[in-house]
């Protein structure tokens, strides 16, 4: 089990920049997969950003070149650092961890959810 807590959503002009953050707790040995979600009014989670493992980061089209994921191992926080923000990138961002269950399979767990309104 893993708890998320995530902070940093604010209202912010086109253009600018965020950080959100998302501290985890638990068994954080256990990650196989962290990254962001965000969910649009009306519209389901989609994936901003995510890593897999040791892979490589994948980002969602929209975001390539404005968004970096990242996750400091010694404080137990994923950060999403947001640049050049658009209108469009408003939405509610949730912090998404995958952990593996010790039987080949993988159970996600979620964040509250932050609020981003980034105004034109």
């Amino acid at each position: 089990q893993v708890q998320l807590a995530e902070s940093g959503g604010a209202t912010v002009e086109a253009g600018g920049s965020l950080r959100l953050s998302c501290a985890v707790s638990g068994d954080t040995d256990s990650i196989e997969f962290f990254g962001w979600y965000r969910r649009f009014p009306g519209e389901r989670r989609v994936q901003v950003a995510g890593q897999r493992g040791g892979g490589p980061v994948n980002y969602a089209d929209p975001v390539k070149g404005r968004f970096t994921l990242s996750r400091d191992i010694a404080t137990n926080t994923i950060y999403l650092q947001m640049n050049s923000l658009k209108p469009e990138d408003t939405a509610v961002y949730y912090c998404n961890v995958d952990l593996a269950t010790g039987v080949g399979s993988l159970r996600p767990f979620w964040g509250q959810g932050t609020q981003v309104t980034v105004s034109s």
